[in-house]
């Protein structure tokens, strides 16, 4: 070919398909032609009696390398047994070798391409006799293919076309010294040459590597794994170490030194309607009594009336020294003083004992009990369970609750009516005596029951138990409280005002009513009394006072107690089924 590119073979051809190849160019500088395999037989070349002619190619035997020719035609060199690699064609190209006139019969196509040998390199100067003619027998002609030829030389079953890719080199397996060349004697025959060893070649494969072709090198190691792995490790080891400390700061709250936050000091001021700004004006005067006497003992709490050492407090509080005992005062300063008692009443459930020699007294302001209403505001300061200067608060409940407390001795005697204050403000033992301040600090009630669960209302002094608060406290009205004092100062004794009645305590009807026969058989109608001025006889039931509906004898008597002698009363009694309306000026009797 003279268009530059290499000649390609794919295979040998048989006889007929090489009989239409057309013979190749000669070689040109830079053209590189391959060997084609050597057949099975080699045939031996006749002289040409005639001038050379162009120069035919067959396809089955394999092309000899261009070298200067004698007149006589030279015989083939027999290949060697083992292959050799390809000579490169000289510089200059060679005369073309003249073809005999007469081919040889066609060989038969080995049944496995041999690959190509090149000839020995022989120089010009040394010119290679002809060997003798010879008669070769006669070649059977090779069988019909399968196929027929392809006309345009396409795989599997022609040549590859001018278009087709050009395959790849095939390399033997492994390197072979090139053989001597050897001449054949004159007239001698070269033996045929057999099949090349497969393994020499292998299966042809334009597209494989051959068995001589050079492994590529070897892959590098991925560092990629060994990062990720590396970044999996520290994951684990950060997540363990994290969680050990958050475990550790969950347990103890964290690492290091505790500093709390804190609010900045502020004022200590405070409202003075407020509970602590209340409390801070009333502690001052309040205290607490320590009673001994008679074999019993008890705590209770009381407030400062005035300068000259006066002290109220409950009754209950003070009745185990009302013969002989003795009577500490604690003040909230830790201030100890004895005191005395000055007088008490049993049916108020009131006593005022006395301190001498204590300067700075705080007395407390007095307020009017008529002016609470129901919801008001109100702080308590007592004692309880002798824990001293205790402020707890609330709301009044109620307003003329009718209670009685005492009667522990039987006959009536030392049992107290008052119509009282109630709050929810928490009362427990200790507590009575104490004041019930109202939102300004003054003095609205004085401490004196409360209603324990399962029991009924009783002074928390007395021996009917250690209950406690439930929210159910009960103060005497300061403006009963204020009467009272004032008497017990001034004369010791305290008076009651009455109507002049003995009543039927044991009735069970709606009301008061008036008993046939009064103790002792005394007559129930006291003779010239308040009631009988006013017309009640024996029998009557009175339902109200001032208008206020009255279900006993008990209630009727904390109604009457809750004014002054003196005092004016409406009272609305049944008699016969009719209801009549009587005035009564009630009168006054000495308390006990």
């Amino acid at each position: 070919m003279n268009d530059g590119k290499p000649n390609w073979w794919s295979r040998p051809s048989t006889p007929p398909e090489a009989a239409r190849i057309p013979t190749p160019s000669p070689a040109e500088e830079g053209d590189f032609p391959l060997q084609a395999p050597d057949p099975a037989e080699s045939a031996v070349p006749e002289p040409a009696a005639e001038a050379p002619a162009a120069p035919t190619v067959d396809m089955t035997k394999e092309p000899a390398a261009a070298e200067p020719t004698p007149s006589e035609p030279a015989p083939a060199v027999p290949a060697p047994s083992e292959p050799a690699p390809a000579v490169p064609a000289p510089s200059e190209p060679a005369p073309a070798v003249p073809a005999p006139s007469e081919s040889a019969p066609a060989v038969p196509a080995p049944s496995e391409p041999a690959p190509a040998v090149p000839a020995p390199a022989v120089t010009a100067a040394e010119p290679v006799p002809a060997p003798e003619t010879r008669a070769v027998a006669p070649v059977p002609a090779a069988p019909r293919p399968l196929h027929e030829p392809d006309e345009y030389r396409t795989p599997p079953y022609g040549e590859p076309g001018p278009w087709a890719p050009a395959p790849p080199v095939q390399h033997p397996a492994a390197p072979v010294p090139p053989p001597q060349a050897a001449v054949p004697p004159q007239g001698a025959v070269p033996p045929p040459q057999g099949p090349v060893p497969p393994h020499a070649w292998g299966q042809y494969d334009p597209w494989g590597a051959g068995p001589g072709a050079v492994p590529p090198p070897p892959r590098k190691k991925s560092r990629r794994g060994l990062a990720l792995v590396g970044a999996l490790a520290f994951a684990l080891l950060t997540g363990v170490i994290g969680g050990g400390v958050g475990a550790y700061v969950e347990r103890n709250g964290g690492i290091g030194t505790v500093e709390l936050p804190q609010a900045e000091a502020g004022s200590a001021d405070r409202a003075p309607d407020s509970v602590a700004g209340i409390a801070a004006g009333a502690l001052p005067g309040v205290v607490t009594l320590h009673v001994s006497g008679g074999g019993s003992a008890g705590t209770g709490t009381g407030f400062v009336l005035d300068n000259r050492g006066h002290i109220l407090t409950n009754n209950h509080v003070v009745d185990a020294a009302a013969t002989s005992g003795d009577i500490t005062v604690t003040f909230s300063s830790g201030e100890t003083a004895s005191a005395k008692l000055i007088g008490k009443d049993t049916g108020y459930d009131l006593a005022v004992v006395q301190v001498t020699g204590v300067r700075g007294l705080k007395p407390l302001p007095l307020g009017n009990s008529d002016d609470v209403r129901v919801g008001d505001p109100v702080v308590a300061i007592g004692a309880p369970f002798d824990l001293s200067n205790t402020v707890t608060s609330g709301i009044i409940s109620a307003k003329e609750r009718p209670i009685t407390a005492g009667g522990e001795k039987g006959d009536g005697s030392d049992i107290s009516y008052v119509d009282a204050l109630q709050t929810d403000a928490p009362i427990n033992p200790g507590n009575s005596g104490g004041p019930l301040l109202d939102g300004k600090g003054r003095v609205i009630g004085i401490n004196s029951a409360i209603r324990a669960a399962g029991g009924s209302g009783e002074g928390d002094g007395g021996s009917g138990g250690q209950a406690g608060s439930i929210g159910l406290g009960f103060a005497i009205p300061v403006n009963q409280g204020k009467r009272v004092a004032e008497e017990l100062i001034n004369t010791g004794k305290a008076t009651h005002p009455v109507i002049g009645v003995s009543l039927d305590m044991q009735f069970n009807g709606d009301g008061a009513r008036v008993g046939d026969k009064g103790k002792d058989g005394t007559p129930s109608v006291t003779p010239d009394g308040p009631a009988a001025k006013a017309g009640l006889r024996p029998g009557d039931v009175i339902t109200k006072v001032d208008g206020q509906r009255v279900h006993n004898g008990e209630e009727l008597i904390v109604k009457i107690r809750a004014h002054r002698p003196g005092d004016a009363l409406a009272l609305t009694l049944t008699r016969d089924g009719r209801e009549l309306t009587r005035t009564v000026t009630l009168g006054s009797a000495q308390g006990t």
